[in-house]
């Protein structure tokens, strides 16, 4: 199940009063509660000019989902427009006196900074216009997980922040995947933000050392290094990116291979794969033999979704979406049938990625010698970081679970050796320096059910 994103709604004295505006789906793949929404919201553009407000909109979003992680992940996203017209075309730009009379004021020359398209001008409270944002999106399109604001101006200009902004003109599609990979994926910038904004991140560190930086994962692949920031002014000396042709720095460029992993695994955080499933709970009505179960999962293109089904703790089938169990399946008694999903796409490293995402599904069957007495379903997802690695001395686990499980994790030698058991909870430490050097699979389980499984190199 999608993870709720909480929007802060501020608190004013005076009552922003609900308005209603058009809103026209751009891209549907599935139901909002279990899709990443983008609304798009006009600025500048007049009643009469909505219409090309909708064709900027799917013109970005065609933009937007031909370019990898997105092309990939296209079938996880809802993309809606919302129309809210303005009395007048543009934006202000005030080193040359213009003032428009725009929806959500949006202004370029912000801060001082000539491209830096914002939602503020002078004598006019920014949070007031944040806060007639979160209204807009609250009234028309509540599932919203982020909101973009495309502003009809041909001139360079856009902004990060709670919400993305730019402008309508050639480069503008760019410049909202690059505002949105700050305010959706947390990435940084990789021309030097400014000392106010520099921070360990995704694409951002004081780390030099190849073998110790967060994305040494990818060093020495697709052009990726620890390259040192630029600048005339501050101290971005002491920060590092991982490319130096990443959208994250020109806005003619791609997402490197390190912001596409960031992106995925946000993805993986805020959408299960799992889409649907029978039989549910409420809907089951057995007589007859065999059972099916069936997965309907939301797909990456190409598929890079692997499902294992264990019954009774055992391997059961692999990577499909759907299984029918017999009588000689069963055991009398309760039954626990498994299927776990999780994403072994080549964009996320996963042997030395530190967190990966499991999705489960759990069948309770209770099965006598008359038949079927009844079926339970139960989803699940998981969120497992185990860390360092490689290590010579101590693993680390930490879990986030929807559901309380009990864990445990299986060291196995390459060789199919059982070396090491233990119970582990949501977060713990084993001691592996009595293994000897090599590499092993760590087999994570939940309830005595394989849920991942990962490489552990030991020192």
């Amino acid at each position: 199940m999608k993870k709720a994103v909480i929007h802060l709604f501020l608190i004013l004295t005076n009552i922003i009063n609900a308005q209603i505006f058009d809103v026209e789906a751009i891209k549907i793949t599935g139901d909002d509660d279990k899709r990443i929404n983008l609304v798009i919201l006009s600025e500048g553009y007049q009643e009469s000019e909505l219409s090309n407000f909708i064709s900027d909109a799917q013109t970005f979003t065609s933009t937007m989902f031909a370019e990898p992680p997105f092309s990939n992940y296209s079938n996880y996203f809802n993309v809606y427009a919302i129309k809210v017209p303005s009395n007048e075309s543009g934006a202000d730009r005030p080193s040359t006196n213009t003032y428009v009379d725009t929806y959500f004021n949006a202004t370029y020359e912000a801060f001082g900074k000539e491209y830096l398209l914002y939602y503020e001008v002078d004598g006019y409270s920014a949070n007031n216009t944040e806060a007639k944002i979160f209204s807009v999106l609250a009234d028309n399109t509540p599932n919203y997980d982020v909101g973009l604001i495309l502003v009809n101006s041909p001139d360079y200009g856009g902004s990060g922040g709670s919400f993305p902004m730019a402008y309508n003109g050639d480069w503008g599609n760019n410049v909202i995947m690059h505002e949105i990979g700050h305010s959706l994926f947390d990435l940084k910038d990789e021309y030097y933000p400014g000392d106010e904004l520099a921070a360990e991140a995704i694409n951002m560190t004081q780390e030099t050392n190849p073998t110790l930086v967060k994305w040494k994962n990818w060093i020495n692949t697709n052009n990726v290094g620890v390259y040192q920031y630029t600048c005339d002014t501050g101290n971005c000396a002491d920060w590092y990116k991982p490319h130096q042709n990443c959208i994250m720095e020109k806005i003619d460029k791609g997402f490197c291979s390190v912001c596409k992993e960031g992106i995925i695994a946000k993805i993986h955080e805020l959408v299960s794969p799992i889409d649907s499933y029978t039989p549910i709970s409420s809907t089951v009505e057995v007589s007859n033999f065999p059972i099916d179960f069936s997965l309907n999962l939301i797909k990456p293109n190409p598929n890079t979704l692997v499902s294992v089904w264990t019954l009774n703790n055992s391997v059961f089938a692999n990577n499909l979406d759907e299984i029918s169990l017999n009588e000689t399946n069963l055991a009398e008694g309760e039954n626990t049938l498994t299927a776990a999903i999780t994403d072994n796409t080549s964009l996320v490293r996963i042997n030395n990625y530190e967190t990966i995402n499991v999705h489960t599904i759990t069948w309770t069957i209770n099965y006598a010698s008359l038949g079927i007495e009844d079926i339970s379903s139960k989803e699940n997802s998981f969120k497992i970081k185990m860390f360092p690695n490689p290590t010579s001395t101590f693993l680390n686990f930490k879990i986030e679970s929807e559901n309380q499980s009990n864990f445990k994790v299986d060291l196995v030698s390459i060789d199919g050796k059982k070396v090491k058991t233990a119970t582990i909870n949501t977060i713990s430490k084993i001691n592996i320096s009595q293994l000897n050097s090599g590499i092993y699979l760590a087999n994570i389980y939940a309830n005595n059910v394989l849920i991942a499984t990962k490489k552990v190199v030991k020192l």
